[in-house]
């Protein structure tokens, strides 16, 4: 990596480092494959997503900068998939340089540093226990009430908002470490 200090053997800080010292080579490869600005950082996320799944299976390389390649390899096959999914050729011409976000969107950086954190509270939803999880996913993620979540899950409306509470807390602390 380009980062400066030891290594880390925490997936989540080696793909901070990556994220940090490559994140407008990531979002370029995806723009090479032909994707928007907005479609690029999507891209960049979802090869987040892939990279540390992969690491939980301990199915990348061994070294940083394989490692580095493979993150690479997963945001231009994601471009390459979301070309296939909206059944779009890539140009055959350079993109301009002035390609840009929509006026009055935050920049690529901050986008991009969004959809990491994005990246790093679903590893910390995954880390939660099974019910804690799927109360976390319907509740806050897919919105719904704490009725509905109780019914869908057979528990109780009081159940629910404490395990709500304790995930919140779990997912603080988990947010924190990284």
């Amino acid at each position: 990596m380009d980062g400066v200090g030891a290594p880390s053997d925490d997936p989540l800080e080696q793909i901070t480092d990556l994220v940090r010292a490559r994140r407008a080579a990531l979002v370029a490869a995806a723009r090479d494959e032909g994707a928007g600005p907005e479609e690029a950082l999507e891209c960049v996320q979802e090869a987040l997503c892939t990279y540390l799944r992969l690491e939980r299976e301990r199915s990348l390389p061994a070294g940083r900068e394989e490692r580095a390649a493979a993150a690479f390899t997963m945001v231009r096959n994601a471009a390459r998939n979301l070309r296939s999914r909206h059944h779009r050729l890539k140009p055959h011409h350079p993109l301009d340089d002035d390609a840009r976000l929509p006026d009055g969107a935050p920049p690529a950086d901050e986008l991009l540093a969004c959809a990491e954190e994005t990246v790093r509270l679903r590893a910390c939803v995954q880390s939660l226990c099974g019910v804690q999880r799927a109360v976390v996913t319907l509740r806050l993620l897919e919105e719904r009430s704490g009725e509905d979540v109780a019914a869908a899950l057979g528990l109780s409306r009081g159940y629910v908002d404490v395990l709500v509470h304790r995930a919140k807390k779990a997912l603080r602390v988990c947010m924190r470490r990284e």
